[in-house]
């Protein structure tokens, strides 16, 4: 059974926000996402500090004191920041392999070029520029993304010289992937109450879904789940992510929406536990 959008779809301009990660070593974190990611500090507490791009702040790191949830439980595929061109893509590239950072993967999707890393807990992370849309190809109502080899070499040259001074503005969470125990059950609750339209359905138990025409806010896949492989609530990983509304009715509206689905108030949580905040996007 495919997942289908519905009516009451998110608007054109929602975006996504700030996530929130649990961790185990919080200095060790920050100093990751500071050192290799380049992002800013932008505020520290008892046990939390939050990081971002010059005018945003787009991870919050809070510390836990539970078990790490095995790779098989559902939770956090990866989040991934979206750099604003390709030439700072290419700056930060060139900056990962020159600190030695142990990259994962990479891919030229079609819609964008994209690494793939952890974070020293084993927070799935991709760092990403997308290729503008009207390079984008649609058939059948969806958007085509493939997984090709990556021009790493055409990657590092657009950046001209560049030097990483750390994320420019206009760095962003382009998109959070989940892994899933029951694809039907995240993707009707992500179409049918939260209102993404699907994207793409072509790759093997795994949706990719979005507002506003956008290749995919949201990645849900059951590649390697084990539905037993239950975490604690407060394990490490992924705790919660913000939906940006264009504005206050589309905020409003949404928020009903969880609440006639959950049957209570906030803090919004979706099937698999991931807290859902909402918030108007900033200018």
């Amino acid at each position: 059974m495919a997942v289908t959008a519905a009516d009451g779809e998110l608007p054109a301009g929602t975006r996504l926000g700030p996530v929130t990660l649990r961790v185990a070593d919080l200095e060790r974190g920050a100093g990751f996402y500071r050192d290799v990611l380049g992002l800013r500090p932008r505020g520290e507490g008892d046990g939390w500090a939050e990081f971002g791009a010059p005018e945003r702040t787009l991870v919050r790191l809070e510390r836990t004191a539970a078990p790490r949830p095995a790779a098989t439980a559902p939770g956090l595929y990866h989040v991934a920041l979206l750099l604003p061109d390709r030439a700072a893509l290419g700056a930060w590239l060139r900056h990962a392999v020159d600190a030695g950072t142990p990259l994962q993967g990479a891919a030229d999707h079609a819609v964008s070029e994209a690494i793939y890393l952890s974070d020293p807990e084993g927070n799935g992370l991709e760092v990403y520029r997308d290729r503008p849309r009207r390079e984008w190809r649609e058939a059948d109502g969806e958007v085509q993304m493939g997984t090709d080899p990556l021009d790493a070499r055409g990657l590092l040259a657009s950046a001209a010289g560049r030097a990483w001074v750390g994320a420019p503005e206009g760095t962003r969470v382009g998109h959070v992937h989940l892994q899933v125990a029951e694809l039907e059950v995240a993707g009707r609750f992500y179409t049918e109450t939260v209102g993404f339209a699907l994207r793409n359905a072509a790759y093997p138990s795994a949706r990719f879904l979005a507002a506003g025409g956008y290749h995919h806010h949201l990645g849900l896949n059951r590649w390697n789940v084990d539905p037993r492989a239950t975490p604690a609530s407060d394990a490490p990983g992924l705790a919660a992510m913000t939906l940006e509304l264009p504005d206050a009715s589309a905020r409003d509206a949404l928020a009903a929406r969880l609440e006639s689905a959950a049957g209570a108030g906030e803090p919004y949580r979706d099937p698999i536990g991931v807290r859902l905040a909402l918030a108007i996007a900033p200018p």
